[in-house]
């Protein structure tokens, strides 16, 4: 069930900086388990599953919010200020 956030603003239409990868993980030569695409700026990231974390460094580096997931047939949300799944937003 997804829950209200404080941050839906900061969501944009973003255009993937890494779509082959944690942008940040590619640059160490390092690995990552599940991609996170952050919704204000298009950083791709690796989840907290991952070795390094790189998404949710992201968030604490620049305070960017929401993030959603960038594997293949998942469309849900995520975000780190409140630490609450969000309700994905649809492209029209």
């Amino acid at each position: 069930m997804a829950y209200p956030c404080a941050h839906l603003e900061s969501i944009r239409r973003v255009t993937p900086k890494t779509p082959e990868g944690c942008e940040d993980c590619l640059a160490e030569g390092t690995h990552w388990v599940h991609l996170r695409l952050c919704m204000s700026c298009g950083h791709v990231g690796c989840c907290d599953s991952s070795p390094r974390r790189h998404a949710r460094a992201h968030f604490r580096k620049v305070g960017h919010p929401i993030v959603r997931s960038f594997e293949p047939g998942e469309d849900w949300m995520w975000c780190f200020a409140d630490d609450v799944e969000v309700t994905p937003v649809r492209d029209s």
